[in-house]
């Protein structure tokens, strides 16, 4: 009987108050109080969706509200300061700070375990420098490109209108053109909050939204017309995202409003669909003439590709296609499958798709064992906030970075996880008008810039103290690693280099490359009969 103890105190309580009304009146509001409880109590127990409720009358609610704000309780009250769920309490305030630029420094010493295995530095000099540029730029397109692109090292990663609100992606567009860098579009095509003057990464996904014609397919004329507006700078096909690799996407119907119809090229009252796969291309043939179709509609812009890796043989499938072709992109971007700003099936966010490490340096090594890698540029995102996070990935190959998540905090997202429900509570992630309200678009487009700014000058003074002049000479001997052993090892060590043109050239390298290299053909993605191991993929 204890299970019903709390409904039986609400009837009796109820029970009291109505007979002490008779004496007192205002035991009315007693009476009204405790018979809403009892009210549900009652259901509760005729109910028969939830057996806790039904054990557990009125008091099983506890556990829905609990579980409602156990992100909050976590976040606010159990959350150590460098718990990464998934980003530590340190790592947003370092966001937070620099987007203010506020004092950013820490006293007392690291907080840090540098004894447990995992914990990596960068080595110092006794030469440190001082006179690292911050505003460091790379040229993006080969000699196949007629309108290179003299991009920062920091950029906005790829985030959609539709899945960050309207005041969201005008703050950002806002704060990248103060602050001289890139901004991703997302798949979500080209908005009015985008035409807010700043430079523009312009992604094609697999609903080619903004140049698709009534049917959905690709329209050569509709790209055309993105592409010429003089905000775009580079044009990027999404392959693939790393928090749900290889998953399509839907937007119901219900939530697509006038503004996102019109940056989609979609009919209202319809569910807009991503497709999992592209369908103007099947074969890695088929996919580099694309690239070579989209350099041209564009008058010659820096055109490039977005994956997180996979099947390592199909990245080589492209690769051995461009070499074939003569088709050489201009960039590639590596996700890391621990990037995801949207919502993903807990499956694919947690257990597809290759991390940012092993993906970037296989794709680095693959390009130099096939004489790509000075042709092609390589960015890099995944789960990247910190200066010593870029340092990281310089170092191992990347020529720039591409923030997400980061940008997101610069513009005040808390991380309370409800980018999925329309309920953001600070207005980043919803298309609800009241919502959007709070997210001031100037007052946050001046955090935006100063994020990247103080987050580059952060990463001009790591490079000088490692007595370099700038973050392009870092490589990964300049990296330590502990390992579960307690043994540190050097970055070079721990990485593969591989031999320039080995791949090519049929010099002896790794199995895990050879292998898949051999058995990738230009034709087609899928396994062939009689593959030289089933070891490799």
């Amino acid at each position: 009987m204890i299970r019903y103890t709390t409904f039986a105190v609400a009837v009796g309580l109820t029970a009291i108050s109505a007979l002490l009304t008779i004496f007192w009146p205002y035991f009315w509001i007693a009476f009204v109080f405790f018979g809403f409880f009892a009210l549900v109590g009652v259901h509760d127990v005729r109910q028969e969706g939830h057996a806790v409720l039904r054990n557990y009358p009125i008091l099983g609610h506890l556990r829905w509200i609990l579980e409602g704000i156990r992100p909050e309780i976590r976040q606010y009250l159990l959350e150590s300061d460098h718990e990464k769920v998934p980003f530590s309490r340190d790592d947003r305030a370092i966001v937070y700070q620099r987007s203010k630029s506020a004092e950013d420094k820490r006293p007392f010493g690291t907080k840090v375990d540098v004894y447990a295995a995992g914990y990596s530095w960068i080595t110092h000099s006794v030469l440190a420098r001082t006179d690292v540029p911050w505003d460091t730029r790379v040229t993006i397109g080969n000699d196949q490109c007629k309108q290179p692109y003299a991009a920062s090292i920091f950029n906005i990663s790829a985030m959609s209108f539709g899945a960050l609100s309207g005041n969201a992606i005008a703050a950002l567009n806002k704060g990248a053109k103060m602050g001289g860098f890139a901004h991703d579009t997302g798949e979500g095509g080209i908005s009015v909050h985008h035409r807010n003057g700043g430079d523009l990464i312009y992604e094609v996904g697999s609903g080619y939204f903004g140049c698709r014609d009534d049917k959905g397919n690709f329209s050569p004329e509709n790209f055309a017309k993105q592409a010429a507006n003089p905000q775009v700078k580079m044009i990027e096909v999404k392959l693939s995202q790393g928090a749900k690799p290889g998953h399509g996407g839907l937007l119901p119907a219900a939530k697509i409003s006038e503004e996102i119809a019109e940056a989609r090229g979609i009919a209202m009252g319809q569910d807009c669909i991503s497709p999992a796969i592209h369908n103007k291309f099947g074969t890695p043939l088929e996919f580099i003439n694309f690239l070579a179709e989209l350099r041209e509609l564009s008058g010659g812009k820096p055109v490039g590709f977005k994956l997180c890796v996979g099947h390592r043989r199909e990245f080589m499938c492209m690769v051995k296609a461009m070499i074939e072709t003569g088709t050489v992109p201009d960039f590639i971007v590596i996700d890391g499958k621990e990037g995801g700003t949207g919502a993903a099936p807990l499956e694919f966010a947690n257990h597809i798709g290759m991390p940012l490490v092993e993906g970037l340096s296989f794709v680095v090594n693959t390009l130099i064992g096939a004489g790509l890698r000075d042709q092609i540029k390589i960015g890099a995102a995944g789960k990247l906030v910190t200066a010593y996070d870029l340092a990281r990935i310089y170092a191992l190959g990347a020529d720039w970075v591409n923030s997400a998540r980061g940008f997101m905090f610069s513009i005040g997202c808390i991380q309370a996880q409800a980018c999925h429900t329309n309920h953001c509570p600070v207005g980043v992630t919803t298309q609800d008008k009241l919502r959007q309200r709070a997210l001031n678009v100037d007052s946050k487009s001046k955090r935006v810039a100063g994020f990247h700014k103080n987050t580059l000058k952060a990463v001009a003074e790591i490079v000088g103290a490692a007595g370099l002049g700038s973050p392009f000479e870092l490589q990964p001997k300049h990296l330590m690693v502990r390992q579960k052993s307690g043994e540190t090892l050097s970055g070079a060590k721990i990485y593969l280099t591989m031999p320039p043109d080995a791949l090519t050239d049929g010099v002896a390298v790794e199995e895990s490359y050879q292998v898949p290299w051999n058995n990738a053909r230009t034709e087609s993605f899928r396994p062939f009969e009689g593959m030289e191991s089933l070891l490799y993929n």
